[in-house]
């Protein structure tokens, strides 16, 4: 997904707040496996994925636990790093390949004093993020599993062929066993 779409999705830009912000984006790329954010880290860069798929996960006392895939257009970012320049407490692991725009926090901190409708973007992308973050903890706490994996079915139906049953299970909060049954209820 080009980051002009990705920006756009996020809160329409005048073109030259746009062009602005994009001189202070560069594309990269990592290897699948490659951990692209870190856990008790101040994290630095905010990431828009152009190509592939990511999981979010924190280390538990004896597993790891998925709560977030973000795959073409969407946003990687430490919230707590990007807020209130703390470490955070999530690993952000590339399931494939993936090719990135990276922002640097700082300068977009500097392009929010300057340009109010940078600042407006900025304040609509904290505002989606914090409805995603409410999203998943309403879709983990109030459904059932069967129910989660129905809805991951019907919202996000790639990533059930992109991504490990075994991360699939964590992000539902159940074994790959009670997995391998819903799905072949669901079937």
């Amino acid at each position: 997904m080009e980051i002009d779409q990705i920006l756009n999705n996020i809160y329409p830009l005048p073109e030259s707040s746009k062009s602005v912000i994009k001189k202070y984006i560069s594309e990269i790329s990592y290897p699948k496996g490659h951990i692209l954010l870190r856990a008790d880290k101040i994290e630095t860069s905010i990431y828009f994925i152009k190509k592939g798929i990511v999981r979010a996960y924190a280390n538990s006392a004896d597993n790891e636990i998925t709560f977030f895939f973000g795959k073409e257009g969407d946003t990687v970012i430490s919230m707590k790093s990007y807020v209130a320049n703390e470490k955070g407490y999530e690993d952000i692991e590339l399931l494939e390949h993936c090719d990135l725009y990276e922002l640097k926090t700082q300068n977009l901190q500097q392009l929010f004093e300057k340009d109010i409708a940078i600042a407006n973007w900025g304040r609509k992308f904290a505002e989606q993020e914090l409805i995603k973050t409410e999203e998943r903890l309403i879709f983990r706490e109030f459904r059932t599993a069967k129910e989660r994996y129905i809805e991951l079915l019907t919202n996000n139906p790639d990533l059930i062929k992109r991504v490990q049953l075994g991360h699939i299970a964590s992000y539902l909060g159940i074994t790959q066993v009670s997995l391998s049954r819903i799905r072949a209820e669901v079937k």
